[in-house]
């Protein structure tokens, strides 16, 4: 069941606990606990499995027609069981409402690494298209691909 969280405690616990499950995506420290901080002031959606959160997105305004999911991360033996694309079918649906005619997620290009390589596939297959590399937005090592996707 996704859920949306608005308790700021609990949008610290929900990220705190998913994102520091997931060290592959998230092991540099100071940037996982960035977007901690930073989901307390953002739009949260979470999929709650029994009375476990299991995966989480935060949106963010980046314009006045555009929102871009901020961080997502489903626990990893919850993956490919269509959590992801419920959260962003979710996160669609709750942009949309918002007013919003974009929506866009920033991940590493594709051919970097493995792990990066299925976090872009699934964007993909959830509809986003490639907008944009920029190769030196983060580092050399970590060039940023940008997807967006239309709204309504």
């Amino acid at each position: 069941m996704i859920i949306q969280i608005t308790d700021i405690n609990d949008k610290r616990s929900i990220s705190r606990t998913i994102l520091e499950a997931l060290p592959e995506w998230f092991e540099v420290e100071e940037s996982r606990e960035q977007y901690i901080r930073e989901a307390a002031g953002r739009i949260m959606l979470a999929y709650k499995d029994g009375d476990r959160y299991v995966g989480f997105l935060c949106l963010k305004e980046t314009g006045k027609d555009t929102v871009e999911i901020a961080v997502m991360g489903v626990l990893k033996e919850y993956h490919r069981h269509g959590i992801g694309r419920m959260l962003v079918n979710a996160a669609r649906q709750t942009a949309t409402a918002g007013g919003y005619s974009f929506m866009q997620v920033k991940t590493v290009r594709m051919g970097m690494y493995d792990d990066y390589d299925r976090t872009n596939a699934f964007y993909i297959s959830c509809g986003f298209k490639e907008f944009e590399v920029i190769p030196d937005l983060w580092d050399e090592a970590n060039p940023c691909q940008i997807y967006v996707m239309a709204l309504g």
